[in-house]
C-alpha cells in the first residue's frame, strides 16, 4: 500500500479516536454534573443524619462540626421514649391510616382510569377535563365545606376524614397517571376478552391490573409518601394527642423541646428512613411507571 492510499485510512482512524475521546469527555462531564447535583440535594439529609449522632454539647459548640467527633447513637432511643411524647402510638396511627387508605386509592383510581381510557359514555372528555381541573383547585378552597361536612357526620377527631375520601376516586393525579398508562395497552386484548365472554370488570381485573403493575406501584408510593408527610389534614381534623400522626407528633415535639436539636434530628431521621428505603426498593417500578404513563 502506497503512502498516498494509506493517508485517508490513518486520518479516519485519528478522527474516530478523537470522536471517542470527545464522547468520553462529554459522558464524564454529564456524570460529574449529576454527582455534584445529587450531593447538593443530599447535603441537608447528610447534615440531618450527622447531627442526630452528635451530643448536645457538640451541637452548641463553636466552631460547628460537619461530622460528629464522638458518635451518640443513644439519641435515637432517648428521643423515641422522651417524656410527654408518644411516638410509638403516633407511628401506629400513621400506619393505620396508610393501611386503610392505600387500597381505596389504588382500587378506585384504577377503576376510574379504566373508565376514562376504555369506556365510551356521553361527556367523557368533559368529565376528564373536570377531573384534571380539580388538581388546580387549592385545598384551602374546600377546607371549610369539608370541615362542616365532617363535623355534621361526627367524624372530627377520628381517622375517617383522612381515610374515607380516598375510597371515592383515589385522587385526580392518580387517575391521570393510570389513564395514560391504560391508553398504551392494545385494544386487541379487550376485544379478545370480550369474544371470550368477559365483561369490563373482568377485563380490568385480569388484564389491566397485572399489566399496569409499574403504574400502580408508582401510585401506591406517592400515596404512602403523601400520607406519611401529611401535616395539614391531621392538623385540621385531629385534636387529641393520642390520635396524632407522626407529622403532628414531630411538630409538637419540636415545639416542646426546641433546644434539643439532637433529639429532633434523630426523630426526623427515623421519619425519613422508611420513605427512603421504600423508594430504593421500588425505584425501577417508579421510573417505568412514569415513563410509560407519559407516552402516547
Amino acid at each position: 500500500m502506497s503512502a498516498a492510499s494509506a493517508r485517508p485510512a490513518v486520518l479516519r482512524i485519528q478522527s474516530d479516536a478523537a470522536h471517542r475521546r470527545r464522547k468520553q469527555v462529554g459522558i464524564g462531564t454529564v456524570y460529574a454534573l449529576l454527582i455534584a447535583g445529587s450531593l447538593m440535594f443530599m447535603l441537608p439529609l447528610i447534615i440531618m443524619v450527622a447531627t442526630s449522632f452528635k451530643s448536645f454539647n457538640e451541637i452548641n459548640s463553636y466552631p460547628p462540626t460537619f461530622l460528629p467527633k464522638e458518635w451518640f447513637p443513644n439519641n435515637y432511643p432517648d428521643a423515641w421514649t422522651y417524656q410527654n411524647t408518644n411516638f410509638p402510638r403516633w407511628t401506629a396511627n400513621t400506619l393505620l391510616i396508610v393501611a386503610a387508605t392505600l387500597p381505596g386509592v389504588v382500587i378506585t383510581s384504577s377503576l376510574c382510569a379504566y373508565g376514562f381510557a376504555r369506556l365510551k359514555f356521553p361527556g367523557r372528555r368533559l368529565w376528564f377535563l373536570l377531573v384534571l381541573a380539580s388538581i388546580m383547585l387549592p385545598p384551602q378552597v374546600t377546607l371549610i365545606p369539608l370541615y362542616i361536612l365532617f363535623f355534621r357526620l361526627g367524624w372530627l377527631n377520628t381517622f375517617l376524614p383522612l381515610i374515607v375520601p380516598a375510597w371515592f376516586g383515589g385522587g385526580a393525579l392518580n387517575i391521570f397517571l393510570l389513564r395514560q398508562f391504560y391508553m398504551q395497552i392494545p385494544r386487541e386484548l379487550d376485544e379478545a376478552a370480550i369474544i371470550d365472554g368477559a365483561n369490563h370488570l373482568t377485563i380490568w381485573w385480569r388484564i389491566y391490573v397485572p399489566l399496569s403493575r409499574p403504574a400502580l406501584v408508582s401510585v401506591a408510593l406517592l400515596t404512602v409518601l403523601g400520607i406519611w408527610n401529611d401535616f395539614f389534614g391531621p392538623l385540621i381534623y385531629l385534636t387529641s394527642p393520642d390520635n396524632y400522626t407522626l407529622a403532628l407528633g414531630l411538630n409538637m415535639f419540636q415545639g416542646l423541646f426546641l433546644t434539643r436539636t439532637d433529639y429532633i434530628m434523630a426523630i426526623s431521621t427515623l421519619m425519613v428512613l422508611p420513605m427512603v428505603i421504600m423508594f430504593l426498593l421500588a425505584q425501577r417500578y417508579i421510573v417505568q411507571g412514569f415513563v410509560t404513563s407519559g407516552l402516547k
